[in-house]
């Protein structure tokens, strides 16, 4: 059976795909369902935005869908950017925007208090209306500077606990196994393994 990824972020899809390598299951993207609408993240929460695109996606293909709605959490600023991180610097605002404000929100912050969390909400849903969800979390601290050239979004100013390479500066497979979507993406596997095991068996 397909299973359609509800997003157009390439980056996404490229990360989802890399985890879930060796599973034997047909992924789609959007771009296979260009009738398909955009969907409206106005959920005030993660697990509110990743069940609303999963069920609007699975209805408009007729087919599983998995969304995530993900975000970093800066527990000095209580919470933000948090549901808002894509958009944390304004509508269209790109990562290099959204990091520089950031940055400029926590210039006073002492190193001490600069704790934060990506978070990481991954929906499952049927064309009737059923979901799942699950839930990856990744601690660390906010960095000065940005460093490091892979990944996207906050990595290159996010050092996971016990590390002092940024996210942005970790080979692929390493920040798989710390990351919150590679987290939330193993519990999604499980799940599938689990419940469709005799249609998406391992290879």
């Amino acid at each position: 059976m397909d299973i359609v990824l509800a997003t157009r972020n390439k980056k996404k899809v490229e990360e989802i795909r890399r985890i879930l390598e060796g599973m034997n299951i047909n992924i789609l993207t959007m771009d296979d369902f260009p009738t398909c609408p955009e969907v409206e993240e106005d959920a005030d929460t993660f697990e509110g935005n990743a069940v609303k695109k999963a069920l609007l996606v699975a209805m408009c293909t007729n087919k599983i869908a998995v969304a995530d709605d993900s975000g970093l959490e800066v527990y000095a600023l209580n919470g933000d950017p948090g549901v808002r991180s894509a958009r944390y610097a304004g509508e269209g605002a790109d990562d290099i925007a959204n990091i520089r404000k950031l940055l400029e929100e926590m210039k006073d912050v002492p190193d001490e208090n600069r704790g934060a969390r990506f978070v990481c909400c991954i929906a499952v849903a049927y064309p009737d209306g059923r979901t799942e969800t699950f839930f990856g979390f990744a601690e660390g601290r906010i960095s000065r500077e940005p460093k490091g050239r892979i990944g996207f979004g906050y990595d290159p100013v996010f050092y996971p606990v016990g590390y002092n390479e940024t996210f942005a500066e970790m080979p692929p497979e390493e920040k798989d196994a710390l990351s919150h979507r590679g987290k939330a993406i193993s519990m999604l596997k499980e799940y599938i393994m689990k419940i469709h095991y005799s249609e998406y068996k391992e290879i």
